[in-house]
């Protein structure tokens, strides 16, 4: 999303945006560590809605998902985002400490 937000300035957002929609699987990680902006939200919706049904993506989160919601700041935008995410997804929670503590 950072990117994205460079694109944004920069004046290359669409560009970077359908290559994006391009990529066979796209992984974004660390979702929602930080709530999004008003453009993220809406860059994120966009790309979301580009990929749906056509190219793979993982989200890797530490929140459960009951707590994505909390994210967006536009609930009307959320539950579009939300809808196309979790009742066309494949859920894997992982249980147990985390790896780094074993090193």
């Amino acid at each position: 999303m950072t990117q994205l937000k460079v694109s944004r300035l920069d004046g290359l957002l669409l560009k970077s945006m359908e290559r994006l929609a391009k990529v066979d699987l796209l992984i974004l990680d660390d979702f929602g560590l930080t709530p999004l902006d008003s453009n993220q939200q809406n860059d994120f919706m966009e790309l979301i809605e580009d990929r749906h049904a056509r190219k793979s993506t993982i989200i890797a989160s530490q929140l459960p998902v009951s707590a994505w919601f909390d994210v967006f700041p536009e609930a009307t935008v959320a539950d579009a985002i939300l809808d196309r995410i979790v009742h066309t997804s494949h859920r894997i929670d992982l249980k147990g400490d985390s790896l780094r503590k074993k090193r």
